[in-house]
């Protein structure tokens, strides 16, 4: 049985409601704290008589709980989604002005991740309106700063690693003082709705060549950063050949990318120093030390080549484990059980980006990437997301609610 129009029209509101609120990451142009987004995450709860708190990560920027008591007090599910989103920087949309036109709902997070995120809401909602408790306890979260260096889920995964939230970082009575586990977590992000069960880690990290400066009329007296540091971005894309050798079944190869580069002061000058930004992209098999290791050598070997090159590899800036969910999991089978009742594509997959099921899958707990929306269309200059997914995820996020035993 799929929702009735009402329902229907109920969820697209909440998704547009969510869409009106900007919540770009603080840390990104016209950034702000996710707070009033949290506030109102909570006050939906709040109506329904939903148990929530709020656990604080920053000031002002909680990570936002509600919690369904289930048959089953011992057992619990995890459902979270984040808050903030990207910059609206470039956008070709008004960002915050949600527009339906075709069945498509526009706007900036509408696909990642508010449309997951509504659906969310929206499941837990129906369980309490329509009597039915779900077999395990429900938690749903809605973090911050997946879109910058993931604080939220780390946060929340603290709780759950040590077994107890701290008291010291809530702000509501009824927050649960009990150890916290999950047997289980489905984290929003547009998957097209199909079940992914592996992703891939990333590291991010600099190099930096180090030179003489001099005057461009008489470069023999300087050292150029520039020129050494393309002996290293060769030497990168060389070795980046290799990484095609190995394919992991659901993800495809590592990948490894030169993002950024930024050298010299100005065109008369010999270039002091160079500097470049690296993309790695994990497979499930590979360590972040021996990756990084790996570089390292790989550097080292070029600048021993170079009479006079310095080169340093600065520490990582972000690094983020790989996801891989046994698909005989149990949580997984019930999901593609769902899908498989509602004729929708049950095939588990894999997808390259990263996102905060990896922080849930490190802690031993079964996890998948499931929502509407493709990721093709998030972080777009023109982001919109289909309505129709939206309300499918809602009653595919209910239906495993229920049925997971």
């Amino acid at each position: 049985m799929m929702p009735d129009h009402q329902a229907a029209d109920d969820v697209i509101e909440t998704l547009a409601d969510l869409v009106r609120i900007n919540s770009v990451n603080p840390n990104y142009a016209n950034g702000v704290p996710e707070a009033e987004l949290g506030r109102y995450v909570e006050r939906y709860f709040e109506r329904l008589g939903i148990e929530t708190w709020r656990q604080e990560v920053y000031p002002d920027r909680p990570n936002v709980i509600a919690r369904i008591p289930g048959r089953n007090s011992e057992r619990r599910i995890v459902l979270e989604a984040h808050m903030d989103t990207v910059s609206t920087e470039g956008m070709a949309i008004a960002p915050w002005k949600p527009d339906i036109r075709e069945g498509r709902l526009y706007g900036r997070g509408a696909c990642d991740t508010k449309g997951g995120m509504a659906a969310m809401m929206h499941a837990l909602a129906s369980l309490v309106r329509d009597k039915t408790p779900p077999e395990c306890e429900v938690l749903f979260a809605a973090t911050i700063d997946e879109e910058f260096s993931y604080r939220g889920v780390v946060a929340l995964c603290n709780s759950l690693a040590s077994g107890a939230v701290d008291p010291s970082v809530l702000t509501n009575e009824l927050a649960p003082q009990e150890p916290w586990h999950a047997e289980a977590a489905i984290v929003a992000e547009p998957t097209s709705l199909l079940p992914v069960v592996a992703s891939k880690g990333v590291v991010r990290f600099k190099i930096e060549t180090q030179g003489r400066a001099a005057h461009s009329s008489k470069p023999h007296l300087g050292v150029n950063a520039i020129a050494h540091m393309a002996h290293i971005i060769t030497a990168i894309e060389q070795d980046t050949l290799r990484l095609s050798q190995y394919e992991h079944p659901l993800l495809g190869p590592a990948t490894c990318n030169v993002g950024t580069v930024h050298g010299g002061v100005q065109v008369n000058f010999v270039p002091d120093r160079c500097e470049i930004e690296l993309d790695r992209r994990l497979l499930p098999s590979e360590e972040r030390a021996a990756v990084l290791a790996h570089y390292q050598q790989l550097v080292d070997l070029v600048a021993a080549s170079k009479e006079g090159m310095c080169v340093i590899m600065h520490p990582p800036t972000l690094s983020d484990r790989p996801l891989e969910t046994n698909v005989r999991a149990p949580a997984v089978l019930k999901l593609v059980a769902v899908l498989d009742e509602l004729g929708l594509p049950s095939t588990p997959c894999g997808v390259p980006f990263c996102s905060d099921a990896s922080k849930f899958g490190n802690l031993g707990i079964p996890s998948m990437i499931f929502g509407p929306g493709s990721i093709d269309q998030a972080h777009a200059a023109i982001e919109y997301i289909e309505c129709s997914q939206v309300v499918q995820a809602a009653e595919i996020y209910r239906r495993f609610l229920l049925s997971y035993s």
